[in-house]
């Protein structure tokens, strides 16, 4: 397969060849993320293709991956009556067989990883650096196991808890975890400084053209169902990766014109008290209200949805939060603990399948909104339940836990001595 998609620079509109690994322009200008621009005009869905793959025209891709599924969308009588929208679709992401979803990691960041591993050149045998809060280490701890890609996982200790699997990780996988008074954008730091090591690459989280256009996945296929694009997205974010995502999929359903002309409003939620994005965008600032690194890691610690605790999220980046934000004219919401957890149950009741956290940050957000009369009865309205099935999967299946190959507490990160063992493992 040949890369039908050239990179686009959203602040200086050069193009490049992609490498499977860019991340960044060249260019002396405004941080940028990059977007793929696909030789397809149209949407397309090639049906002889595998989950997620059916979508292979509109991916920033070279190869497909056995393995991969991908997402349902589908319309709830008991929703649709809870809410009062006739029009309510819910994109679930997560392990649900009897609906037809099998995420085995059971969150829509498995569509992430398998679309980053097939950007990567035929050949590639370099250790791929992945930093990350749970939910993305899991898929890419259990991906890169299967198709024996070597793996260098690091993530805060919170994250350890999704670490099972239905069979032990391939020796090609280490896992380092952090301990202490540590949280997510720690592990960014440190794998930052990992990548620049010989043999190690970078994943390259919201960068990574792959990872967002897999997180799109969700999109694609709801207007393949819907056979339109929603009046309202309702999700979750942690980095807003897949806000951005999906926003930059609806950008390419537009230029086709047969699903609609007008962007999505983006709902997106976040977990109070930590919610750094929310407070930004409800500030009317275009910069990120940035929290001492104490004070964030005291609010990380009294959030049920420890996934999305990125202190650091691509809010002021061009193509970032704030610009799709203002494009789709959406809006930040946020809910509580208390909130997400009656959401979560009230899914529950109304479905029969456990959700995450964060898909109960967006059930929560989406019910406050109806509340409050924000929208439309009739709005086509989308609800991205991010991660569901886990406690189904687990009460179905055998999972063992994933043991990390090193642990480093937080007084140990800037020790000399902590990249040597690092490299160690490899």
């Amino acid at each position: 397969m040949t890369r039908s998609y050239k990179l686009l620079c959203q602040s200086c509109d050069k193009t490049f060849e992609d490498d499977g690994f860019m991340l960044d322009c060249d260019g002396e200008h405004q941080a940028s993320l990059l977007i793929a621009e696909y030789a397809a005009d149209t949407f397309t869905v090639d049906r002889q293709q595998p989950g997620m793959y059916r979508y292979h025209s509109w991916l920033p891709i070279v190869k497909n991956i056995s393995g991969s599924s991908g997402t349902v969308t589908y319309q709830s009588k008991s929703l649709s009556q809870l809410t009062g929208l006739p029009f309510l679709w819910i994109s679930f992401n997560g392990y649900w067989p009897e609906k037809g979803v099998k995420l085995e990691t059971t969150t829509f960041k498995e569509l992430e990883a398998y679309t980053v591993l097939s950007r990567l050149p035929e050949g590639f045998d370099d250790v791929l650096v992945v930093s990350s809060a749970g939910n993305t280490a899991s898929a890419f701890a259990y991906i890169c196991s299967q198709q024996k890609q070597p793996c260098l996982i690091i993530l805060p200790e919170s994250g350890l808890a999704r670490m099972q699997f239905t069979e032990s990780l391939d020796p090609c996988v280490k896992i380092v975890c952090l301990t202490g008074n540590v949280d997510y954008y720690d592990a960014i730091v440190l794998a930052n400084r990992v990548a620049q090591r010989e043999g190690f690459v970078l994943e390259g989280g919201v960068k990574n053209v792959a990872r967002r256009a897999g997180l799109g996945v969700t999109m694609l296929n709801a207007v393949e169902t819907i056979g339109r694009l929603p009046d309202y997205y309702f999700q979750a974010v942690g980095s807003g990766a897949g806000g951005i995502a999906v926003h930059e999929m609806a950008r390419c359903l537009m230029k086709d014109t047969r699903f609609g002309n007008r962007y999505p409003r983006l709902m997106l939620g976040q977990n109070k008290p930590f919610a750094p994005i929310y407070h930004s965008w409800k500030a009317k600032r275009s910069s990120l209200i940035e929290l001492s690194s104490d004070e964030g890691k005291r609010q990380i610690q009294s959030i049920v949805s420890k996934v999305l605790s990125n202190q650091k999220p691509p809010y002021a980046v061009r193509g970032g939060v704030f610009d799709v934000l203002v494009e789709s004219q959406g809006d930040m919401l946020a809910a509580s603990n208390q909130e997400i957890q009656q959401a979560m149950n009230t899914f529950y009741t109304a479905e029969g399948i456990d959700i995450d956290p964060a898909a109960g940050v967006a059930f929560a957000t989406l019910l406050s909104e109806l509340r409050a009369s924000h929208i439309d009865r009739d709005a086509v309205v989308l609800l991205n339940v991010t991660g569901g099935g886990w406690e189904h999967k687990r009460a179905h299946c055998r999972l063992i836990p994933a043991s990390p190959a090193l642990r480093i507490c937080d007084s140990e990160l800037a020790s000399g001595d902590v990249m040597d063992r690092i490299m160690g493992l490899f």
